[in-house]
């Protein structure tokens, strides 16, 4: 059990930096502000998600950005109280999309919520359930409040670590997302369990579940060269499960590593657009 935890802390906090638990939301409000991405709280299902967006045209397509676990652990043995993370990547890859309409998406009790006394943020939800039937479905009132919100015409989603994971169980049940992208992303619970020699998230829904279900779906999936936290045989998985199809592409990308490596390099990797029939491995 101190292995499982170790490396759910290893997942959850790559880096905290040296942020305290008061500095978190104005280290958001420090990357958001400059990218012109306004804060708001989204009631959804049982949780309330925080949101930084910049819409800058209605009846367009929206390009959508899903945070990590955050800080799960403080340690290997001790969960924390509050998941936002210290420094959030997802952010400050959001931060970097210049298009005209972005929106970041904190997981439940991220910035808001965690120190409610209600089930509603039991550590359960940055835990052992990240992906529970109920965090989808809140996910999902989310993305229908932003599309009803400002008329979208589609979604790209981009999700970190496990939010990656969050983002193929979003896809999975809609028609309205148009790309999907995953950095550093936890796509199989299963391999990533059975490789770390772990207890399994079992009050979570693994995403593997749906690979085939979205193959026609132009995906581009992200992996560190220095990744010791999601290794490549986790994205090889989620291909195999995709069976044969040219719109599920990858790429490595060199030094980066978990949490490393990645926002100087987003413009550029932005611009490789997912498709189902260009360049890819």
């Amino acid at each position: 059990m101190v292995i499982k935890r170790f490396i759910l802390t290893l997942l959850a906090v790559v880096s905290l930096s040296g942020c305290s638990l008061a500095s978190r939301h104005a280290k958001a409000v420090e990357i958001a502000d400059p990218a012109s991405m306004v804060e708001r709280i989204i009631p959804a299902g049982m949780f309330e998600l925080t949101v930084w967006e910049r819409i800058s045209k209605r009846n367009a397509p929206v390009d959508i950005y899903i945070e990590g676990d955050g800080l799960a652990w403080l340690d290997a043995h001790t969960k924390s109280r509050n998941p936002t993370p210290p420094d959030p990547l997802a952010l400050r890859l959001a931060a970097a999309d210049k298009a005209d309409n972005v929106v970041y998406i904190a997981r439940p009790c991220q910035y808001t919520g965690w120190n409610r006394s209600d089930a509603a943020c039991s550590d359960l939800y940055w835990t052992n359930g990240r992906t529970a039937p109920e965090v989808m479905q809140a996910f999902q009132a989310a993305l229908e409040n932003i599309k009803a919100r400002y008329n979208t015409t589609g979604i790209n989603l981009v999700g970190y670590s496990g939010g990656a994971a969050v983002a193929v169980l979003v896809a999975a049940d809609r028609t309205d997302v148009l790309s999907l992208r995953t950095v550093a992303g936890n796509l199989d619970y299963t391999t990533f369990s059975t490789f770390h020699t772990v207890s399994p998230m079992d009050a979570s829904i693994n995403p593997i579940t749906v690979a085939g279900k979205l193959s026609h779906i132009p995906q581009r999936h992200f992996i560190g060269s220095e990744d010791k936290i999601v290794p490549p045989i986790i994205l090889d998985s989620w291909k195999h499960n995709s069976g044969t199809t040219p719109c599920v592409q990858s790429m490595t990308v060199v030094s980066a590593t978990h949490d490393k490596g990645w926002v100087e390099k987003w413009p550029e990797l932005l611009g490789m657009a997912p498709s189902c029939g260009g360049s890819g491995t």
